[in-house]
C-alpha cells in the first residue's frame, strides 16, 4: 500500500548559476513520483527558458492579485523581482506520498522551514565565485551590471547556505546529481515518512 505513505518536500537554493536547473532537470530523469514545484516569478523570460518548465511568468500586476487572494505559498523580492510558490498542488501531492522540489529563494526558503518542519533542505554550490561569473558571462542573457548585481546577491545567499541540511557542490554536474539523487533516496527512508510499515508488516503476520 502507499496511500499511507508520507510525502517529502525538499528546498532547493542556491546563487545565480548555481545549476540548479539543469540539476534538477536530469534528476527528473533518475527519480520516480518527483514533482517540482515551478515558481511564479515577475522577471523577463530568458531565450533559452520555457513557460511552465523553468517558471510561469507573471505580471507584476498579476502576481500581486495572486498574493492579495492567499494563492501564494511563499515569495520573495530578487534583484527587483518577484519570486514565489503558488499553493496549488503542494499540498495534494504531499498527502500522495509523492517527492516535492521547491526551487527557491534563500529568504523563501526560511518561510518553508517554518511552515514545514520535516522539510529538508538543500544549496547546491558553485565551485567558486569565479566560476559562477563565467557561467553567468556565459549565459549571455544579462548585461555587466546585472551580472555584478547577482554576484553580490550570491554573496549574501552563500552566507547562509550553512542553515541548510545539506551541501551540494556543482563542480561537475554528473557528481552533483547523483549527490543530490543520494540525500533523496536516504531522506525517505527516514522513520518519519516510513512509520506506516511498520503496522503493515505487523499486520501481515498471522
Amino acid at each position: 500500500m502507499r496511500t499511507n505513505r508520507q510525502g517529502l518536500l525538499i528546498i532547493l537554493s542556491g546563487p545565480s548559476g548555481s545549476g540548479k536547473d539543469t540539476v534538477l532537470n536530469e534528476l527528473a530523469t533518475l527519480v520516480d513520483e518527483l514533482e517540482i514545484s515551478v515558481s511564479l516569478t515577475t522577471r523577463n523570460r530568458r531565450a533559452w527558458e520555457k513557460e511552465g518548465v523553468h517558471y510561469y511568468f507573471v505580471s507584476r500586476e498579476d502576481f500581486e492579485s495572486r498574493l492579495a487572494h492567499g494563492e501564494i505559498l511563499e515569495y520573495t523580492t530578487y534583484n527587483g523581482n518577484y519570486y514565489g510558490t503558488p499553493k496549488t498542488r503542494i499540498d495534494g501531492w504531499l498527502a500522495q506520498g509523492k517527492t516535492v522540489i521547491l526551487k527557491i529563494e534563500v529568504e523563501g526558503a526560511a518561510h518553508i522551514r517554518a511552515l514545514y518542519p520535516q522539510c529538508v533542505s538543500v544549496f547546491l554550490m558553485p565551485p567558486s565565485l569565479q566560476v559562477l561569473a563565467q557561467r553567468l558571462v556565459g549565459r549571455e542573457s544579462e548585461n555587466s551590471a546585472e551580472i555584478e548585481r547577482r554576484l553580490a546577491i550570491a554573496r549574501v545567499e552563500l552566507s547562509h547556505a550553512g542553515e541548510y541540511d545539506y551541501i551540494v557542490p556543482n563542480d561537475i554536474l554528473d557528481y552533483a546529481v547523483s549527490d543530490f539523487r543520494a540525500i533523496v533516496r536516504a531522506e525517505r527512508q527516514r522513520t518519519c515518512r516510513k512509520a506506516y510499515m511498520i503496522q503493515q508488516v505487523l499486520d501481515s503476520t498471522g
